[in-house]
């Protein structure tokens, strides 16, 4: 009995630290500058251009997701930050890179 008690506290523990490991991490975009972005400091930077996509087609009310239009404006994006370093990514965004 004292083995399966002790059985069931190490799997509690086990469970609680391994939720704990899995903690969702939360990102505000407009901090992120080009060399977080070209460098994987924060992500892929394939998955926040993917977001930033999103983000800017939803506030036209546009649905649409041309892949190649997205594969070709992350790769602008990251050789337009690899220019400018110390750049907010928003801000290349919005105006250096010409892909908004």
């Amino acid at each position: 009995m004292k083995k399966f008690a002790s059985l069931i506290v190490g799997l509690a523990f086990t469970l609680i630290a391994s939720s704990a490991a899995r903690a969702q991490v939360t990102l505000d975009v407009s901090k992120i500058t080009c060399r977080q972005f070209v460098t994987y400091k924060i992500s892929n930077p394939n998955y926040i251009a993917m977001w930033i996509s999103g983000y800017y087609h939803g506030t036209r009310g546009d649905p649409i997701v041309d892949t190649q239009a997205l594969i070709a404006n992350a790769k602008k994006l990251q050789d337009y930050c690899l220019g400018k370093p110390d750049e907010l990514l928003i801000k290349a965004v919005e105006g250096g890179a010409g892909i908004r």
